[in-house]
Protein backbone atom coordinates (compact mmCIF):
# COMPACT_ATOMS: atom_id res chain seq x y z
CA UNK A 1 0.00 0.00 0.00
CA UNK A 2 1.03 3.33 -0.87
CA UNK A 3 0.82 6.45 1.77
CA UNK A 4 -2.59 7.09 1.83
CA UNK A 5 -3.42 6.59 -1.80
CA UNK A 6 -3.38 2.86 -1.19
CA UNK A 7 -5.90 3.07 1.86
CA UNK A 8 -9.46 1.95 1.03
CA UNK A 9 -12.13 2.47 2.67
CA UNK A 10 -12.17 -0.69 4.44
CA UNK A 11 -8.75 0.19 5.68
CA UNK A 12 -9.97 3.47 7.13
CA UNK A 13 -12.83 1.65 9.13
CA UNK A 14 -10.35 -0.98 10.18
CA UNK A 15 -7.81 1.89 11.61
CA UNK A 16 -11.23 4.32 13.08
CA UNK A 17 -11.87 0.90 14.77
CA UNK A 18 -7.92 0.13 15.96
CA UNK A 19 -7.92 3.80 17.09
CA UNK A 20 -10.61 3.78 19.43
CA UNK A 21 -10.28 0.01 20.80
CA UNK A 22 -6.91 -1.37 20.05
CA UNK A 23 -7.13 -4.00 22.08
CA UNK A 24 -10.42 -5.71 20.20
CA UNK A 25 -9.77 -9.46 19.25
CA UNK A 26 -9.17 -9.96 15.32
CA UNK A 27 -12.83 -11.56 15.20
CA UNK A 28 -14.65 -8.89 16.64
CA UNK A 29 -12.96 -6.43 14.69
CA UNK A 30 -13.69 -8.58 11.56
CA UNK A 31 -17.52 -8.32 12.62
CA UNK A 32 -17.07 -4.85 12.97
CA UNK A 33 -15.99 -3.67 9.47
CA UNK A 34 -17.43 -6.56 7.51
CA UNK A 35 -15.30 -8.38 6.66
CA UNK A 36 -14.47 -12.09 7.58
CA UNK A 37 -11.80 -12.91 10.15
CA UNK A 38 -8.56 -14.14 7.70
CA UNK A 39 -9.01 -11.24 5.17
CA UNK A 40 -9.09 -8.40 8.45
CA UNK A 41 -6.06 -10.24 9.55
CA UNK A 42 -4.65 -10.34 6.38
CA UNK A 43 -5.46 -6.06 5.73
CA UNK A 44 -4.32 -5.43 9.38
CA UNK A 45 -0.85 -6.82 9.26
CA UNK A 46 -0.56 -5.00 5.69
CA UNK A 47 -1.48 -2.31 7.76
CA UNK A 48 1.11 -2.40 9.67
CA UNK A 49 4.07 -3.63 7.72
CA UNK A 50 3.27 -0.39 5.72
CA UNK A 51 3.58 1.53 8.46
CA UNK A 52 0.17 3.04 8.91
CA UNK A 53 -0.28 1.23 12.65
CA UNK A 54 2.87 2.28 14.46
CA UNK A 55 1.95 0.83 17.81
CA UNK A 56 -0.76 -0.29 20.11
CA UNK A 57 -0.61 2.14 23.34
CA UNK A 58 -2.77 1.72 26.40
CA UNK A 59 -3.77 5.63 27.35
CA UNK A 60 -3.04 6.08 31.02
CA UNK A 61 -6.28 7.97 32.71
CA UNK A 62 -3.80 10.83 34.08
CA UNK A 63 -6.43 11.94 37.02
CA UNK A 64 -6.06 8.46 38.63
CA UNK A 65 -2.29 8.65 38.34
CA UNK A 66 -2.60 11.85 40.65
CA UNK A 67 -2.12 14.11 37.29
CA UNK A 68 -4.99 15.47 36.98
CA UNK A 69 -4.19 18.64 35.19
CA UNK A 70 -3.39 19.38 31.69
CA UNK A 71 -0.97 22.76 31.48
CA UNK A 72 0.08 23.70 27.85
CA UNK A 73 3.48 25.66 27.60
CA UNK A 74 5.01 28.24 25.26
CA UNK A 75 8.92 28.53 25.26
CA UNK A 76 11.08 31.32 23.49
CA UNK A 77 14.92 30.67 23.62
CA UNK A 78 17.55 32.74 24.03
CA UNK A 79 19.35 31.60 21.20
CA UNK A 80 18.12 29.81 17.91
CA UNK A 81 21.41 27.82 16.83
CA UNK A 82 21.06 24.05 15.97
CA UNK A 83 23.18 23.11 19.02
CA UNK A 84 20.56 24.51 21.52
CA UNK A 85 17.26 23.52 19.77
CA UNK A 86 19.48 19.76 19.72
CA UNK A 87 20.07 20.07 23.33
CA UNK A 88 16.62 21.99 24.46
CA UNK A 89 14.40 19.16 22.76
CA UNK A 90 16.61 16.16 24.39
CA UNK A 91 16.10 17.99 28.03
CA UNK A 92 12.41 18.12 27.01
CA UNK A 93 12.33 14.41 25.99
CA UNK A 94 13.48 13.62 29.61
CA UNK A 95 10.88 15.39 32.29
CA UNK A 96 8.69 12.80 32.25
CA UNK A 97 5.89 15.07 32.79
CA UNK A 98 5.50 16.34 28.89
CA UNK A 99 3.33 14.51 27.59
CA UNK A 100 3.93 16.14 24.35
CA UNK A 101 7.10 18.77 22.64
CA UNK A 102 6.84 20.28 19.63
CA UNK A 103 9.40 23.08 17.71
CA UNK A 104 7.47 25.25 16.47
CA UNK A 105 7.38 28.49 13.88
CA UNK A 106 5.53 31.86 15.26
CA UNK A 107 6.14 33.78 18.30
CA UNK A 108 7.44 30.90 20.51
CA UNK A 109 9.64 28.14 19.59
CA UNK A 110 7.94 25.27 21.64
CA UNK A 111 4.55 23.82 22.39
CA UNK A 112 4.55 21.12 25.52
CA UNK A 113 2.08 19.48 27.09
CA UNK A 114 2.42 18.70 30.40
CA UNK A 115 0.49 16.72 33.08
CA UNK A 116 0.76 18.39 36.93
CA UNK A 117 -0.54 17.86 39.93
CA UNK A 118 -2.76 21.15 40.40
CA UNK A 119 -0.81 24.49 40.92
CA UNK A 120 1.61 23.44 43.12
CA UNK A 121 2.92 20.26 41.05
CA UNK A 122 2.76 22.84 38.19
CA UNK A 123 4.97 25.15 40.16
CA UNK A 124 7.47 22.43 41.25
CA UNK A 125 7.88 21.14 37.32
CA UNK A 126 8.76 24.89 36.43
CA UNK A 127 11.08 25.45 39.27
CA UNK A 128 12.50 21.78 39.97
CA UNK A 129 12.84 20.92 36.13
CA UNK A 130 12.03 23.19 33.32
CA UNK A 131 13.54 26.41 34.63
CA UNK A 132 16.89 24.12 35.05
CA UNK A 133 17.10 23.48 31.23
CA UNK A 134 19.28 26.75 30.35
CA UNK A 135 18.60 28.53 27.26
CA UNK A 136 14.93 29.34 28.18
CA UNK A 137 14.31 33.22 27.49
CA UNK A 138 10.66 33.24 28.21
CA UNK A 139 7.37 30.99 28.75
CA UNK A 140 4.02 31.10 28.87
CA UNK A 141 1.56 29.11 30.32
CA UNK A 142 -1.74 27.98 29.85
CA UNK A 143 -3.68 25.32 32.37
CA UNK A 144 -6.06 23.29 30.42
CA UNK A 145 -9.80 23.77 31.68
CA UNK A 146 -11.29 21.03 30.26
CA UNK A 147 -10.60 18.18 26.97
CA UNK A 148 -12.86 18.92 24.47
CA UNK A 149 -11.39 16.17 22.08
CA UNK A 150 -8.57 13.99 22.49
CA UNK A 151 -7.18 11.78 19.21
CA UNK A 152 -3.41 10.36 18.75
CA UNK A 153 -4.24 10.41 14.77
CA UNK A 154 -6.84 11.51 12.31
CA UNK A 155 -8.09 9.03 9.74
CA UNK A 156 -8.65 10.55 6.23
Amino acid sequence: MQKDKGLDEIDRRILRVLRKQARLANNELAEKVGLSPSPCWTRVRRLEDAGYIDSYVAVLNQAQLGLGDTVIIEVTLDRHDEDQIQKFGQALAELPEVLEAYLTTGEYDYFIKVAVDGTAGYERFLRERLYKVPGIRHSRSSFALKCLKRELSPVP
